[in-house]
């Protein structure tokens, strides 16, 4: 047996008419009583409008039965409680022995709402009872009392009430045989039913499968508080009366119940499935509740027992299974980015291909373009003419920048940073930028992390990001940038598989602008879209962007609304190193050298262009084609004092290999490569290789010759360094003869050219000492493996080993070495070094005067003055 009741099979086969409509008033359903009452097939009203398929009286021009209907339809969809018509005449069809036939009957309709989860009406159920005869009773009683009047035969009168009598006799039998059939119905349900009625919950109708529930006791006419008092507590009351008072209908689910099943015993535990459905008069009021549920104990122990059983099997395999699991979706998650690689490598081949070639025409160009500028130094409008030219070089060459910054191939030089002190280093920048009709604020959270990352394309990106803000503003709303620490946790992990989960610092950038739609936002990082006019817009702007942060290890996330603004918010990886200071453009005047230089160029035209250059400067140059010629010119015992070199090269001796070889035949060799595509030769993780020194095309006359200025005077005071121990070559102090006792032969390490040159001068100019300056730990190193030093000045930030760590190696080797350790942070960094001074930057002459004047005095072993 089943265990529900099956109200469909109620509906057709109750011997009462019944129908439901839609808001439109299409019939939705119709039962076999409705169709019987009103001649009809079911096939040909569904769907239609009742007043279609049933057209009003053409005999009652007034149309009023038909507008009596409507009435109560629209006092129902309106009111949305039940109408009730007592008395409504209506022609419909008939069947009888002369086939279907027009009739006017008499009905009594009750409208009942049947709301949708808004509580608004979704349909209209009708339930019609056909009064026609007991109508032509009264009517004929009525006449029977004129017929007094006019003398009819009563034989006639009594006939006919007699017969109206038979009929509404035979329709109290039909009534009470529906009776008996629902109530057979109730009794046999599988599932336990009871009617409650009123506030109380008074006990009115109950099933033998309740009783089967609560057990055999006298609970009809008895609210649910006394009939079942250990129920008391356990939520089912609780629930009644929200039922009752809400009139929505609550469904439970393997709710457990405390039940007394016979007098005095312990309570019995059940777990029931059941419906509280409210039950609602015609008036909207509601008059009690229908209780229906099956009792699902004997189930859910058998569920606890077979999970039981499962258990030890599952504890067996549970390790097997989580196994595979992970293979599966590290299976899953690697052939997605296999796929997401596989389509990045083939955009970063044929980008990288068109930007090398790209970039070697626009380094021809730009290299003859300011070579030209010379030759027509005394034209105007030649200079002007040739100017427009070189800026559009600079724009080709930026455009080739943000292809590569798509795929993922642009050399990044990035190093631990602070995001709050770049973004407010940033400000006037940005308002020069947006103008004065956008509003700037930016929120920088305290404690924020660090960072690891390109400033100079960090900048570029922000740069970037509030350009299109301006944009989609039209110059005039607000931009907010926030930064911020985020911590992207494992289910987020799992919702986005390009993110690793973990320590982040948040950058948002929102802006009050027009916003996208979500078709846009799926396509918004695709290579050359872009919903600007032509000519406004490459389409390649949050390309770079998402191309930077993706080779960073971070992840970007698009928040947009269309006419609400836009947030992007970039996630980059946190770091634990210290804040690092950002090595500063080198300016001022060019300069040029006689040393000598062998340019290794496969393109032609480059390889004139930068020779001509070169040899402008005043350098010896030497020329070749690939990396085995090169290799031949540097055996052939020619002095080199720098290769510079492109990274794509012809041929078996690739340009890295090249370096290699031709440091290990010249020791003092430097190296600067070129490139405008540096493949995965140089740069691996998207960073340049530790030591490397590159500069990418197309680049300026004036770029070239200071990068090539800067490695070779590296190289000078590389090689006076290894001289040291012989005849130390320091700087020639220019402080008086009579200070000579207390000089100082001091190794000042500093990666900031500026603060090292003035650095520099102040000890050797103004306190007339020794000084050997070197750029980075590595190569204080080798400077201190001599025994000609006696003070290491270093700073705590250095490009690879840190201050603090070069001055504890330095100690430990050399127990007399005096350590001054110079810091913009603050702190006491100098306690981990036994011996070390720490001066805090910004440091005057008086403080660094003072320390080293102490040292000397130590050193020589007399009592310090100072």
């Amino acid at each position: 047996m089943p265990d529900t009741i099956d109200f469909e099979t109620l509906f057709n086969h109750s011997p009462n008419p019944y129908m439901v409509v839609d808001r439109e008033l299409r019939y939705v359903a119709a039962n076999e009583a409705y169709l019987r009452v009103t001649a009809s097939r079911a096939e040909d009203i569904l769907g239609r409008s009742i007043f279609e398929a049933f057209p009003h009286d053409p005999n009652d021009p007034n149309n009023s039965s038909a507008r009596q209907l409507r009435e109560s339809f629209d006092r129902v969809l309106k009111g949305r409680v039940p109408d009730i018509l007592a008395l409504i005449p209506y022609r419909v069809p008939r069947q009888t022995d002369r086939g279907v036939v027009a009739e006017d009957r008499y009905w009594s309709a009750t409208h009942t709402p049947l709301l949708d989860d808004r509580g608004e009406v979704a349909f209209i159920l009708q339930h019609t009872v056909d009064v026609t005869e007991l109508q032509r009773l009264k009517q004929a009683m009525r006449a029977a009392e004129v017929a007094r009047d006019v003398a009819l035969p009563s034989e006639q009168v009594e006939a006919g009430v007699l017969q109206r009598a038979r009929l509404v006799q035979e329709a109290n039998r039909n009534l009470d045989a529906e009776r008996r059939h629902l109530r057979r119905l109730f009794e046999q349900a599988p599932g336990f039913v009871a009617f409650l009625r009123g506030r109380d919950h008074v006990f009115e109708l109950v099933n033998p499968s309740y009783y089967q529930l609560v057990g055999h006791r006298e609970i009809l006419g008895k609210p649910v508080r006394d009939a079942l008092p250990e129920v008391v507590g356990q939520g089912f009351l609780e629930l009644l009366d929200r039922v009752f008072t809400t009139g929505e209908p609550f469904v439970g689910r393997g709710q457990r119940l405390l039940v007394q099943r016979e007098p005095g015993s312990t309570l019995t535990e059940a777990y029931v499935d059941f419906v509280y459905q409210p039950i609602i008069e015609p008036d909207g009021t509601i008059s009690g509740i229908f209780a229906q549920g099956n009792d699902v104990t004997v189930q859910k122990h058998a569920q606890d027992e077979l999970r039981r059983y499962r258990e030890h099997l599952e504890e067996l395999v549970r390790e097997r299974t989580r196994a595979l699991e992970e293979s599966e979706a590290e299976r899953r998650q690697t052939e997605a980015a296999l796929r997401q690689a596989q389509k990045m490598e083939a955009v970063g081949k044929l980008t990288g291909g068109v930007a090398h070639d790209f970039n070697n025409l626009l380094q021809v160009i730009g290299g003859n373009l300011q070579l030209l500028q010379r030759d027509v130094a005394g034209s105007e409008q030649a200079q002007r003419r040739l100017q427009t030219a070189v800026g559009a070089v600079e724009r080709g060459a930026r455009l080739a920048s943000q292809l590569l910054a798509f795929a993922r191939r642009q050399p990044l030089e990035p190093l631990a940073l602070n995001i709050g002190r770049l973004v407010r280093g940033m400000d006037d920048l940005l308002r020069r930028a947006l103008g004065e009709d956008i509003e700037l604020e930016t929120v920088i959270a305290g404690g924020l992390w660090n960072t690891f990352a390109d400033p100079n394309q960090l900048e570029n990106v922000i740069l970037n990001l509030a350009i299109n803000a301006r944009d989609a503003m039209e110059g005039e709303g607000k931009l907010t940038i926030e930064a911020g620490n985020a911590m992207l946790d494992d289910h987020y992990a799992q919702l986005h598989s390009d993110v690793t989960a973990g320590q982040y610092v948040m950058l948002a950038i929102s802006d009050t602008g027009c916003g996208m739609s979500p078709e846009i936002m799926e396509r918004v990082f695709e290579p050359f879209f872009t919903t600007k006019p032509e000519g406004r817009g490459t389409g390649l702007g949050l390309s770079m962007v998402y191309g930077f942060v993706k080779q960073t290890g971070g992840h970007i996330k698009i928040y947009s609304e269309v006419g609400h603004g836009t947030t992007i918010k970039i996630y980059l990886p946190r770091s634990f190193q210290a804040e690092m200071q950002r090595t500063e453009v080198a300016s001022g005047p060019v300069e040029g050298g006689t040393e000598t230089i062998l340019v290794v160029e496969d393109d032609a035209g480059v390889r004139a262009t930068v020779v001509e250059l070169l040899t402008e400067l005043g350098y010896r140059v030497l020329k070749a084609t690939d990396g085995q010629s090169a290799l031949a010119v540097i055996q052939s015992g020619l002095p080199v004092d720098l290769l510079f070199t492109d990274v794509v090269m012809p041929g078996p001796v690739r340009s890295p290999e090249l370096a290699r070889q031709a440091k290990a035949l010249l020791p003092d060799l430097e190296v600067l490569f070129t490139s405008g595509y540096t493949e995965n030769a140089i740069v691996h993780g998207g960073r340049l290789d530790p030591g490397v020194n590159l500069l990418s095309k197309p680049y300026r006359r004036e770029d070239l010759a200071r990068k090539l200025r800067q490695l070779l005077r590296n190289r000078q005071q590389r090689m006076a360094a290894r001289a040291a121990p012989a005849a130390p070559e320091y700087a020639s102090p220019g402080r008086a003869p009579e200070l000579a006792s207390e000089e100082l032969r001091i190794l000042l390490v500093e990666d900031d050219e500026a603060i090292r040159s003035s650095v520099c001068e102040l000890l050797m100019e103004v306190l007339g000492h020794r000084v050997l300056a070197v750029p980075s730990a590595e190569e204080a190193r080798e400077v201190l493996a001599s025994d000609g030093i006696d003070v290491l000045f270093t700073d705590v930030s250095l490009p690879g080993m840190s201050g603090v760590e070069l001055a504890r190696e330095a100690v430990r080797q050399r127990p007399g070495l005096r350590v001054i350790i110079a810091s913009g942070h603050g702190g006491a960094v100098g306690d981990t070094v036994p011996g070390a001074v720490l001066l805090p930057k910004p440091y005057e002459l008086s403080q660094l005067e003072s320390v080293l004047e102490r040292m000397a005095h130590s050193l020589a072993g007399r009592p310090s003055g100072g």
